[in-house]
């Protein structure tokens, strides 16, 4: 069984995707999203380790997001067509193909730090770095 993985942009409080699958082997990546005929909303895959990506052979567009080592949003394409090759990035370790529109649908931008984990894991990982109230409730 495939693994599978949730997105949520910690700073927008948004999730980019439910059913995000890691592509960390070079033949995953080397597959990537080839025959697939579409991707519906919160699906997506995780190519770790790449610097760009291209979707020659591609039906569908796509939304990229490129991502440093600490999973922080360092640059965005929305919409990439079929048969286009997107541009490097040198401090990318990894991106994120998504369904067209995720971008927006999240808010998503540059800077934005992304969670990326099990399902099972995501409310322990999204709770882990939420800053507390600076006052403490009063209560008379």
């Amino acid at each position: 069984m495939r693994r599978v993985l949730c997105v949520y942009n910690r700073n927008r409080e948004s999730f980019l995707g439910l059913r995000v699958a890691p592509a960390d082997t070079w033949r995953m990546r080397l597959k990537g999203l080839l025959g697939k005929g579409a991707l519906t909303p919160g699906d997506g895959i995780w190519l770790v380790p790449s610097c760009a990506i291209h979707t020659f052979g591609m039906r569908f567009a796509i939304d990229v997001i490129y991502l440093d080592s600490a999973n922080r949003v360092i640059h965005l394409i929305e919409h990439l067509k079929p048969f286009r090759i997107s541009p490097i990035r040198g401090k990318c370790a990894s991106i994120l193909e998504m369904r067209a529109r995720a971008i927006y649908s999240s808010n998503t931008q540059i800077g934005d730090e992304l969670v990326i984990c099990a399902p099972e894991e995501m409310k322990e990982a999204v709770e882990r770095n939420r800053p507390q109230p600076a006052f403490a409730e009063v209560r008379e």
